[in-house]
């Protein structure tokens, strides 16, 4: 339904008439209302009922809107891997492409921020499942994850392109691995266990894509710890400190060069 009121008009140029807009801007309230519950709530899971409650409307109204929470939830996961992404990206791009050592410190920043800004959308797409929740196979998330995750995959291609980017410093790589890279199922992943831009594309030496994963592993823990409140007995420049020294290791060990220092 949401992907139908997208196209409605069938024509990219028109601009939408007054119903679509009031469709569009109710659509967005509904969004926004689950998110206010699972603010209040401390959890991704939510009932119709209580959006339709804390909107004022019956619970049968949404459906003119979403079938069900299913779609409510997917609309909100590609919203928010959209967001991830838009934001990855525009911190990446404020930096040279030919220094990548800098540009990896302003993706692993970026990425840091917004699960510190949105920590529940942060938990929505890459936290523990929603209860109950079933993602469409090769729908929309899929898509928005490959989007959003592709930022990290590029950078380390930018890097090998110019050349670069070194051999990574733990060149061992498991056979399962190796295996695992040589019969890869693609896109056909499901983005919650494995997003799908970590293995299409143009292949990479096992290595490498072992010490791309250790850097999402790095980044994402501590992006974790740091958004669900497990550091804040540290400062906050202390936190900042360690950021950035953890950065600079996985950096060096995945081969990237060393940021250049600012001029």
């Amino acid at each position: 339904m949401v992907g139908e009121e997208a196209g409605a008009s069938g024509d990219p140029e028109r601009a939408p008439s007054r119903r679509e807009r009031a469709r569009a801007a109710t659509i967005e309230e509904i969004k926004q209302a689950a998110l206010s519950l699972m603010r209040e709530q401390g959890t991704t899971d939510f009932r119709f009922s209580d959006i339709a409650r804390l909107m004022g409307m019956t619970a049968p109204a949404l459906y003119r809107y979403f079938a069900d929470r299913d779609e409510l939830i997917t609309a909100m996961i590609v919203d928010a891997y959209d967001d991830l992404g838009r934001a990855v990206a525009e911190a990446r791009d404020e930096v040279p492409t030919d220094d990548p050592g800098n540009r990896f410190v302003a993706v692993a920043q970026a990425y840091r921020r917004w699960a510190r800004d949105e920590p529940e959308r942060f938990a929505l797409i890459l936290g523990l499942p929603v209860p109950g929740y079933h993602a469409p196979e090769e729908g929309p998330t899929t898509e928005a994850a490959r989007r959003a995750m592709a930022q990290l995959k590029a950078l380390f291609f930018e890097a090998a392109q110019q050349g670069l980017l070194r051999p990574p410093l733990l060149r061992d790589v498991s056979d399962t691995v190796t295996t695992f890279l040589a019969t890869s199922p693609g896109p056909e992943v499901e983005a919650k266990v494995a997003p799908p831009e970590f293995i299409d594309g143009p292949p990479v030496p096992p290595a490498t894509f072992q010490a791309m994963m250790h850097c999402w592993a790095s980044m994402h823990g501590f992006a974790s710890l740091e958004a669900y409140g497990h550091m804040e007995w540290l400062p906050e420049e202390v936190r900042e400190a360690i950021f950035q020294a953890s950065v600079s290791t996985v950096a060096a060990v995945a081969g990237l060069p060393d940021p250049r220092p600012a001029d």
